[in-house]
């Protein structure tokens, strides 16, 4: 019986243990900043960005920013449009001529703003 009572209180502790550390452990945030995207647009651009991080990034909602969130799903729209997955992998541009253009023109307005808004913080 006092083998039972020690191997239930023992088992007892490890769960209750486990069960602790999960209540006060948190959830690991990821927060896409604007220049994290600057150098996301710049590597697909230049086509060193791989599949697999754009859509990791791309995927994942910016709560933080809705001006920034706009700017990533109209990115991600322009991947669905004129990308074509695979691409990458086999060594060509991740998006087309015509998607080139726009994410040249995206990432132009997004460092536009974040110019701005580098002054506005300076001037205060």
């Amino acid at each position: 019986m006092a083998l039972y009572l020690l191997v239930f209180v023992v088992c007892l502790l490890i769960f209750g243990g486990m069960v602790g550390l999960l209540l006060l452990s948190s959830t690991p945030r990821f927060r896409t900043d604007p220049e994290r995207l600057l150098t996301l647009f710049d590597q697909a651009l230049e086509s060193r960005v791989d599949e697999s991080e754009w859509n990791a990034i791309m995927g994942y909602p910016i709560r933080h920013d809705d001006y920034l969130d706009g700017v990533r799903r109209r990115a991600q729209r322009l991947m669905d449009e004129h990308g074509n997955h695979g691409r990458a992998a086999r060594g060509k541009p991740l998006l087309d001529e015509k998607g080139h253009d726009e994410l040249e023109a995206l990432r132009a307005h997004l460092a536009r703003r974040q110019a701005l808004r580098e002054r506005q913080r300076s001037v205060k």
